[in-house]
């Protein structure tokens, strides 16, 4: 298993996750934490909810775009490392 050292999100070229239609309706918010396995290409090879945020809709929506993430990889050395990083999600609606 990789190490956990500093692999960072690309967020300006990610996409957010969507916020469930469901989710909106019901006014359900939270913060979900990801355990992303990067490799040393960016790319994520696999992902678990570290931390739920209560709702299995909302942990679903932000695994679902978490997955096709691109990530800057961690180096040792200088060069490229497969790694593990906490990626937090939050889900909040304007006026909660």
């Amino acid at each position: 298993m990789p190490a956990r050292v500093d692999a960072r999100p690309r967020y300006k070229s990610n996409p957010l996750p969507e916020y469930p239609h469901q989710a909106r309706v019901r006014r359900w918010t939270g913060d979900v934490l990801l355990l992303v396995e990067v490799d040393a290409d960016g790319r994520v090879t696999s992902l678990a909810v570290e931390q739920s945020s209560g709702h299995p809709l909302l942990d679903r929506a932000a695994r679902r775009a978490v997955r096709h993430w691109e990530f800057l990889p961690a180096s040792q050395a200088g060069l490229p490392v497969a790694s593990r990083v906490l990626v937090p999600v939050s889900f909040q609606l304007e006026g909660s």
